[in-house]
């Protein structure tokens, strides 16, 4: 999976607010990276295969560079076999 560029991504800062819920719906193999607000959560598309938890560490660092934060201030609350996935922001206000 390449580096995204961060311009090709909507600015996610204001979920910057610790311990802020971010509710997403994943989709795993998808034929590129993207992030989609829509009905009060995040549709995030990754290229990665949803096997041993790929998918859910390239969603991790997608949202990370979306929010404009590092990916291990993200941590998985619920979801880490579903499409439906819960991330709580940990990091500073």
């Amino acid at each position: 999976m390449g580096k995204p560029k961060k311009k090709d991504l909507p600015d996610l800062s204001h979920l910057c607010v610790p311990g802020a819920e971010i509710a997403v719906r994943a989709a795993p193999k998808a034929a590129r990276n993207a992030i989609v607000q829509a009905e009060g959560m995040l549709k995030i598309s990754v290229t990665a295969a949803p096997e041993n938890g790929k998918a859910t560490e390239a969603i991790r660092s997608l949202l990370a560079v979306a929010m404009g934060t590092a990916a291990a201030n993200l941590e998985l609350r619920r979801g880490a076999t579903s499409r439906s996935k819960v991330f709580v922001y940990t990091g500073p206000a």
